[in-house]
């Protein structure tokens, strides 16, 4: 058995795929609010990194949180025939099309194992969601990344890349985009997935779509079999903690899933946790609101601070931080303002050094941030 310490030359030989893996760097998550007071000692801490729901959940969730207390020794449901059927219901599909997973990006996961080989390929955009080229990686794959020169997805450039590469058995479609906030339309996306062979499947990461549900492209599954929709309780249901989500597509496509996915993936807490958040349609509204609020008095502040932004239409902005001092930049920025307890999340790994992503946060949390912006652009 290799020790810790092994390095990748240490472990030769080795397949293609776990080439390809021992070359991922892992994924930075935002950084936790305890690690922050840990290094800094700062106890008075605003989180803006990691695209939480600032309201939290709804009151129905922790009512059924608590109900299933006395539970914790047994097993969940292991087909979550409740949540599917919530689900269902508010969806207007058939329970045979979901498959539930341990938050959404178990659900990518299981669709490029379940659908991608080492011969084949993966498309997505630049500036999209980085777990996309990630999966690639893992199954050795090849992942086509296609620029995206205003900062969204160029959907005549990834039709073009699918035609340039027949083996491609995947497409990755963030909608709105992590982290640029950029929007597709439904009737552009529904002449993509017109445009690409049937064998093709174009996956919707639609994450954050309760905060823009004009764009809820839920009929697509009516008409393509190759569609597959991925949403999550962790953005505006408030349940990050819990990691629970599903995808909607064809039966076949679900029924392939669920062949593959993890006996009892998702948590009997997280199973009730989310049935009750999907039924309180009222928070979500609510969450809606006081983000649209907060989003433009943002909007404003960064205007009056010369800093330019990406329109969004998520529950986070993007924002441009090239400033005319020697020392100043967006990793200078960021770095001043976890010494000040204000976390937001660099993109240099995202291939945008001089971005940082903003969550929008609470009205107090969101005029802390700017303070403190205001006062690291003015210090002499």
């Amino acid at each position: 058995m290799a020790s810790p310490q092994a390095t990748s030359s240490s472990l030769a030989p080795l397949t293609s795929a776990y080439d390809s893996i021992l070359a991922l760097t892992p994924y930075q998550t935002g950084k936790p609010v305890e690690e922050l007071t840990r290094e800094y000692g700062v106890s008075d801490v605003v989180k803006l990194a990691s695209n939480e729901n600032p309201l939290g959940c709804s009151p129905h969730v922790t009512l059924a949180i608590t109900e299933q207390l006395g539970q914790l020794a047994r097993y969940p449901d292991g087909n979550g025939y409740y949540l599917k059927q919530a689900l269902a219901d508010f969806n207007r599909v058939d329970v045979e099309q979901i498959t539930l997973g341990n938050g959404s990006n178990d659900l990518l996961d299981l669709l490029a194992r379940g659908f991608v080989s080492c011969d084949d390929t993966i498309v997505y955009s630049q500036y999209a969601f980085v777990v996309y080229s990630m999966l690639a990686k893992i199954q050795g794959a090849t992942g086509i990344e296609v620029p995206a020169p205003r900062f969204g997805h160029d959907l005549t450039a990834m039709r073009q890349a699918v035609a340039d590469h027949p083996n491609t058995k995947v497409v990755f479609i963030a909608n709105p985009n992590n982290p640029t906030g950029t929007l597709l339309g439904q009737k552009e996306l529904r002449e993509f997935v017109a445009s690409v062979p049937a064998s093709v499947l174009v996956v919707l990461d639609e994450a954050y779509i309760e905060y823009s549900p004009e764009s809820n492209n839920r009929a697509l599954l009516d008409e393509f079999d190759n569609v597959v929709i991925v949403r999550t309780f962790s953005k505006a249901y408030g349940l990050a903690g819990l990691r629970v989500g599903y995808a909607l597509s064809s039966v076949p496509v679900a029924n392939l899933l669920n062949r593959i996915r993890q006996p009892f993936n998702v948590s009997r807490v997280a199973l009730a946790a989310a049935a009750a958040a999907l039924a309180d349609q009222d928070f979500i509204e609510a969450t809606r609101l006081s983000n649209a609020e907060q989003m433009r008095w943002l909007e404003k502040q960064f205007d009056a601070l010369g800093l330019g932004f990406i329109k969004s239409h998520a529950n986070f902005i993007m924002v441009k931080f090239e400033v005319e001092m020697e020392d100043i930049n967006a990793m200078s920025i960021h770095q001043a303002l976890l010494e000040q307890g204000v976390i937001v999340r660099p993109l240099a790994a995202y291939g945008l050094p001089n971005w940082l992503r903003i969550t929008v946060g609470l009205a107090e949390d969101n005029l802390r941030l700017i303070d403190t912006l205001r006062s690291i652009l003015t210090e002499d």
